[in-house]
């Protein structure tokens, strides 16, 4: 009997990495309310500890992607899983601000910085014609941690209070994510096997167009990378995104309870985006394999752009779950669409580096957003001109993929 292509097991950790990691990341909007009424703090406060943690996490991807190229994806998500773990536990115990910005902006977002652009480039190298699908499975992880954990977060800390969420959800992540390290190979050649679906002599091709055609591809340095349009415009349009994606895991339950809703329901509309991400991270990362990652990014965006004016009209359950739902599918399209439009575009030999600069960057410039709208809305008391302003940005980023060429060498 054949064994199955390890490329699938790959996938699979990488599901399991980013299941913990993620849905312990935006589990972050389920803990603020009780961390508000505990301590007596200012959102903008939480929320600055939240972007803190997003430009960390995202800026070091550039790093975490390089030492996956070279030191290999083990070694890499493993001391990310200590550094995660030990973040979440201590922000448990903390007691003023600047613990809060320590363990949990800084400690814990070094951890996850090994998360998405190690697991995820790591598939792009293992698999050639099935690379949408394969990351579209690998990325719902992501997505069904989001479902699951902001529900579990909810519960504990209904039956006990905030610190021992944090506590346990530190400690569940420090072991799994140890364990789940110890099968990620760096790449098929180190087992003597070659990307599924590829041949030897395709992965010589020159002169691709990756847009329309993503299963041909060349390799490019990050340094040749860089004198590319492409390279620029991708990186330009994943910031302007990025001022948008983690405002609704942040604010959302906040946002509930301001228009009169249950707790329950906030964590409900965490969870409804864990859910549509799932679909939308399996359907047009599927989908794009055939179509191509330009039509199903765009399908993505709008689903972002709707989502936001949902938000903005949102009165009652029913219209912040539908927002929700729209939200999720965005979320869970753009994880996955991601790297595997780096590969297509860039190769795989250097995704890891390539990858992790243009998240990094994307990261660094986009990730205030939560600050920005906690700003807002403790200056205006209301969230929707922070609504509007990130459904503007989500116009300008799906104008910027509509641009994105394909790059060519000087």
């Amino acid at each position: 009997m054949k064994a199955p292509f390890y490329g699938w097991i790959v996938a699979g950790c990488a599901f399991l990495v980013l299941f913990l990691t993620y849905g312990m990341q935006y589990s972050f909007g389920v803990f603020v309310p009780a961390m508000l009424d505990d301590l007596g703090w200012r959102r903008a406060i939480v929320g600055g500890a939240f972007s803190l943690y997003t430009v960390v996490y995202t800026s070091l991807s550039l790093l975490s992607g390089r030492l996956t190229d070279s030191l290999g994806p083990r070694r890499v998500i493993a001391l990310g899983g200590v550094l995660l773990g030990i973040g979440i536990v201590a922000t448990s115990q903390m007691s003023s601000q600047w613990q809060l910005y320590f363990w949990y902006g800084i400690v814990a977002a070094l951890g996850m910085s090994t998360a998405y652009i190690p697991c995820n480039m790591t598939v792009v190298r293992w698999f050639h014609n099935r690379r949408g699908l394969a990351l579209g499975l690998a990325t719902c992880g992501a997505s069904c941690g989001i479902l699951a954990v902001p529900l579990l977060a909810s519960f504990i800390i209904a039956r006990s209070d905030w610190r021992v969420g944090f506590a346990v959800l530190g400690a569940g992540v420090f072991v799994l994510i140890n364990i789940a390290a110890r099968f990620m190979v760096h790449d098929p050649e180190q087992m003597g096997l070659l990307p599924d679906g590829a041949e030897a002599t395709a992965l010589q091709r020159v002169d691709p167009d990756p847009l329309l055609n993503p299963h041909e591809s060349v390799d490019w340095t990050l340094r040749e990378a860089r004198t590319t349009l492409s390279f620029w415009l991708l990186l330009a349009a994943f910031a302007v995104a990025f001022l948008t994606i983690t405002v609704p895991f942040v604010h959302l339950p906040a946002f509930a309870r301001d228009i009169g809703l249950a707790g329950t329901r906030g964590a409900m509309s965490v969870s409804i985006i864990g859910l549509f991400a799932l679909i939308g991270s399996v359907s047009l990362g599927t989908l794009s394999d055939r179509i191509g990652r330009r039509g199903a990014l765009a399908a993505a965006l709008l689903a972002q752009l709707a989502a936001y004016l949902l938000f903005i009209t949102a009165r009652d359950a029913g219209t912040l779950y539908v927002g929700a739902a729209a939200f999720g599918f965005f979320y869970g399209g753009i994880a996955s669409l991601f790297p595997a439009l780096v590969g297509d575009l860039f190769g795989r030999t250097h995704a890891g580096a390539i990858g992790g600069f243009i998240f990094g960057g994307a990261g660094f410039l986009g990730g205030w957003g939560p600050a920005i709208a906690g700003y807002l809305r403790d200056v205006d008391g209301d969230y929707r001109l922070a609504f509007s302003l990130s459904a503007a940005a989500a116009a300008v980023s799906l104008t910027l993929f509509v641009l994105l060429p394909r790059p060519r060498r000087r």
